[in-house]
């Protein structure tokens, strides 16, 4: 029950299919898996050994797949870092998780040797070449980690077909996930074998995939949605991925046409920029079957806006980092529900619960709670999380809900964002749908913040699609259909909200930039 195994198999079940596409390359399965085993191969020959962690700090291209494969068939365990990360994020990740081997962009060097002291365990840069026009006029010489570092190619040339792969049990670490650290530094997510394969299976046949799909790869691929859904999910189907660099709407529109895409997965920021693009028609996304939203909440405006737009339902589902990551989906034989994060996928069981971890009845909110084969072994070096996160089995997610009579769940909000005005709980989810619905609102967060009055009181951040839209009009329209306790005391236009690379407003950044004025 691993990846390594089941690419094996695509590839000697359909060798001559095409896996993926890249820009202007082409891969077959047989050709994917032929570069997997070289370079499984050349990390053996530097001395990686079975249970060695290695950094992943590359975009989305064939290398992060060879080098994730790889590392994994080497019996190595792989640690995926976003490229955009400051030298002090990276440092913190590489050092608690112990890499001994950093698979990196060329651009990074620079990076990588600054902050190379505080990482003298890392025995390898292993460096893919990008001809980035900022690396021309840098030479290896120029940096101390120069005799730490090989190129991702002469490392793939050295590996050979006859390399013997360790034998790797189902229940040994595959990848460690950093979370984003919303609540303190990042804590790494150790993924066994059995997570990652379990779910990319169950997921794949929950929403039907095959080797007649293509898949718009378009989410960051270190990133825990990505990685299962439009990565690991396809490849053990068989299908086919349209690999993009990094989001574009003009991209995907003209990708999506040419190669006949079938799947779209992406967060409620790119369905977001598709809508409001002026380039998109509904052509472009003719052949899709199947629109795949997650990572945070989507507006039921929004959602319902592209759909008459491009004439394409849009799924939404439910996952976390630490549950491989999903939990939840809408099913495809039965009716989708806008709103919903649809039912318990094949194989994990979710539930509503109260403080004291008992079960709540239809229709009452409480925290959700996850349980399955994709569920995480723990916390890497971090016992105390662990046991907080992980209880009798159940992974508690921190995200209250609530389930309707027919087991559809529903995401209330983050148990850690919910406001208290004068006793009275606010969900801020509710308040950006009212936003959302506006038709001159294009982006919504809101959030609490301190109130001598009332405990809290209601913040709202917004970005107006037409200048003549006022605040004060904007609380009137909220006025008509929020509770008083509900309508946000204030009201601030932005050109734009704060996001991580996924596309996921930062809602507790802002909250923070608001509370340190």
């Amino acid at each position: 029950m691993n990846l390594s195994a089941a690419l094996e198999r695509a590839a000697a079940k359909q060798g001559e299919k095409a896996a993926y596409y890249f820009l202007n390359e082409t891969s077959t399965y047989e050709e994917l898996n032929k570069a997997v085993h070289k370079f499984a191969s050349g990390l053996k020959a530097l001395g990686i050994q079975k249970g060695d962690h290695i950094a992943l700090i590359v975009g989305n291209s064939p290398e992060f797949i060879i080098g994730l494969y790889g590392a994994l068939r080497a019996g190595a365990t792989v640690i995926p870092v976003n490229p955009l990360y400051s030298p002090g994020e990276m440092s913190y990740i590489l050092q608690n998780g112990d890499a001994k081997a950093v698979i990196m962009l060329d651009v990074l060097v620079p990076l990588a040797d600054k902050i190379a002291e505080a990482l003298p365990f890392v025995e390898h840069y292993i460096i893919c070449e990008t001809k980035d026009e900022r690396t021309k006029e840098a030479s290896p010489e120029m940096f101390s980690i120069c005799r730490k570092m090989k190129t991702f190619s002469s490392v793939l040339d050295k590996g050979l077909p006859s390399f013997q792969p360790p034998d790797v049990s189902e229940e040994d670490t595959a990848v460690i996930l950093y979370t984003s650290g919303t609540t303190g530094k990042p804590k790494g997510a150790m993924l066994t074998h059995k997570n990652l394969y379990s779910n990319a299976r169950d997921i794949g046949s929950y929403l039907q995939f095959s080797d007649k799909d293509r898949i718009i790869t378009a989410l960051p691929m270190f990133h825990v949605f990505c990685l299962s859904v439009c990565l690991n999910a396809p490849l053990i189907s068989g299908a086919t991925m349209i690999i993009f660099p990094k989001f574009s709407p003009r991209a995907v529109f003209a990708q999506a046409r040419q190669h006949k895409a079938t799947v779209f997965a992406g967060v409620p920021t790119m369905y977001n920029f598709l809508y409001q693009s002026d380039e998109g028609h509904p052509e472009d996304l003719a052949s899709l079957r199947l629109c795949i939203s997650g990572g945070s909440s989507m507006p039921v405006a929004l959602l319902e806006n592209f759909e008459e737009k491009f004439h394409v339902k849009i799924s939404e589902g439910y996952g976390l980092s630490e549950a491989s990551p999903v939990a939840a989906f809408n099913p495809l034989d039965r009716p989708r529900k806008a709103g919903s994060i649809g039912c318990s996928i094949m194989n994990v069981e979710n539930k509503v619960v109260n403080e004291q971890g008992e079960e709540l009845p239809a229709g009452e909110v409480g925290e959700l709670i996850v349980r399955g084969p994709n569920v995480m072994k723990g916390y890497y070096k971090q016992p105390e999380y662990t046991a907080a996160a992980l209880k009798n089995g159940w992974l508690y997610t921190g995200d209250l809900a609530r389930k309707d009579e027919e087991g559809y769940f529903y995401i209330v909000d983050r148990k850690k964002d919910l406001i208290i005005v004068g006793g009275y709980n606010v969900y801020p989810r509710e308040v950006e749908e009212v936003l959302y619905s506006h038709p001159y609102v294009i982006e919504a967060a809101v959030f609490g913040v301190p109130d001598p009055d009332y405990g809290e009181a209601v913040l709202a951040f917004v970005v107006p699609k037409d200048e003549k839209l006022t605040k004060e009009e904007l609380l009137d329209y909220c006025r008509s259909r929020l509770a008083d306790y509900k309508l946000p005391a204030q009201v601030e236009f932005l050109e734009e909200l704060p996001k991580n690379t996924t596309g996921k407003i930062l809602r507790r950044a802002l909250k923070q930039q608001v509370l340190q004025r």
